[in-house]
């Protein structure tokens, strides 16, 4: 990966990002700090947000940053009051978008509870991402549109999840549109592998996660590993010797997770679904159980922490009470915003587009027949060449029929929640919605549930036929 800050040219090319949820309290400061370290491209970041003093609170810190002493590029930040603003002449647009959890995130999470239903993360599958892709829909038609009538040239960098349902939304209402879905869950088992090459072979010291090339075929969140190297050495072959000595797999004890971190991974499931199936798991352990049902069938929720893992509770998704956001704290002094090493490959990206220098990396984007034995056009997450204005997705080969069985799953029910999104279908979301694993209720449980979560976030759907759907009638 490029070093922030390694090199620099006398004339770097100068393009314009529009940030759609530059109000972010998250990726925009990722992009901040990363544009601040970088010498070999310059430009403007135009932030728009529904929430305008959001983003111009982060065009101010933005400012700031850049400005310093120790900041290398040359940005200008600015918010903007439209989206058409936002993307017009844009050179690369970056989704990074949430709906207030207090309206919507804690439904998807706690109302699926009383009926008997967990969901660690509730972003992705599940009752909690089906009604966030049906929130999602709608906004990523509108980002695509904006993006054709106004920079239909534009990359378009996605970070928001259901980050498979929000890019392939993307190529549907545009299909000539550039888009690839961006997800750091692959990092980690890079940095496993590291940590085994250290174990397994004398001669590997402090390796880094980007010394390891692994081969990725999947969907967002529910990824697969099969092959594993470093400098050429095979990594794969010690995945027994580690899988046994992590046994019993589930043999942490209930409770004892609970003051742990929300986002803590032992990887157990991971090890657990190669000990089933042969391929190594390549997402947190709290994603992977959302795609299977026998992890969740759970009569306490406490059972969980035997496999290393907690649930994030609905609170854990609330902004900190009434106080200060994260980006007024920068701003006021009372927290400081350091520049560091984010790990994150967005900028590195623009540049491989600039064609400054190529990357190699997992993403998100449509089946060209990188996963053989999945169907063309899905969304699916494998490696890919990034390089001049172009992007060549690297063939992966196929799935074993039983992991394809499972990811099959999902991927029709991504793509029927998509053709149902764009005809505004509520009956045809809900039978996505009863074909998901973790649905295991009877159907006319299944059906209040999913009315009441839309009747709880009604607002929010408003693209959707609401007063002719049978399953709010019934």
């Amino acid at each position: 990966m490029h070093q922030l800050g390694s090199r620099s040219i006398e004339e770097p090319p100068r393009v314009k990002i529009g940030y759609v949820g530059g109000g972010s309290q998250g990726w925009a400061h990722t992009l901040i700090n990363d544009l601040a370290q970088c010498r070999d491209i310059a430009g403007t970041v135009a932030l728009y947000d529904v929430d305008y003093e959001s983003a111009a609170d982060n065009a101010e810190l933005g400012t700031r940053v850049v400005e310093r002493e120790s900041a290398d590029g040359d940005w200008t930040f600015e918010a903007v009051r439209e989206l058409d603003d936002a993307l017009a002449d844009a050179d690369v647009v970056v989704c990074s978008i949430q709906d207030p959890p207090e309206e919507t995130f804690v439904h998807d999470i706690d109302l699926p509870k009383q009926y008997g239903i967990h969901q660690p993360v509730a972003d992705t599958v599940g009752p909690g991402g089906i009604l966030r892709s049906m929130r999602a829909i709608p906004q990523y038609r509108e980002i695509a549109a904006t993006v054709r009538e106004r920079c239909p040239d534009a990359w378009v960098i996605n970070y928001t999840n259901p980050m498979t349902v929000c890019t392939r939304t993307l190529y549907e209402e545009f299909p000539d549109i550039k888009a690839i879905g961006l997800c750091h869950e692959v990092f980690k088992h890079q940095e496993l592998f590291a940590e085994i090459a250290e174990r397994h072979l004398e001669e590997a010291t402090d390796v880094a996660r980007e010394e390891i090339r692994v081969n990725v075929k999947g969907i967002n969140h529910f990824t697969w590993i099969d092959e594993a190297r470093w400098r050429g050495r095979d990594l794969y072959r010690f995945l027994d010797d580690e899988l046994e000595a992590r046994r019993p797999l589930n043999g942490f004890e209930p409770g004892s997770m609970a003051d742990a971190s929300y986002w803590v991974n032992n990887y157990r499931v991971s090890f657990d679904l190669y000990d089933r199936f042969g391929l190594l798991a390549a997402a947190g352990d709290r994603h992977l159980v959302e795609f299977v049902p026998w992890y969740l069938a759970l009569d306490d929720p406490a059972e969980l922490h035997r496999w290393g893992i907690r649930f994030t509770p609905s609170s854990a998704r609330l902004p900190d009470g009434d106080g200060p956001t994260r980006t007024e704290r920068y701003l006021s002094g009372d927290e400081t915003f350091d520049l560091s090493q984010s790990g994150e490959e967005l900028v590195d990206i623009v540049r491989a587009l600039l064609g400054i220098e190529p990357v190699e990396t997992h993403l998100n984007y449509p089946n060209e027949g990188q996963v053989s034995n999945l169907p063309e056009g899905a969304v699916v997450e494998t490696n890919a060449l990034l390089t001049g204005d172009d992007v060549s997705p690297i063939a992966a080969g196929s799935l074993p029929r039983e992991v394809r069985s499972m990811v099959l799953t999902h991927v029709d029910d991504q793509e029927t929640l998509v053709e149902a999104g764009f005809e505004g279908d509520l009956d045809r979301a809900f039978r996505a919605f009863l074909n998901d694993p973790l649905v295991t209720i009877d159907r006319d449980a299944a059906a209040d549930l999913f009315a009441e979560l839309v009747e709880r976030e009604r607002e929010y759907l408003t693209a959707w036929n609401l007063e002719d759907a049978d399953v709010l009638a019934t």
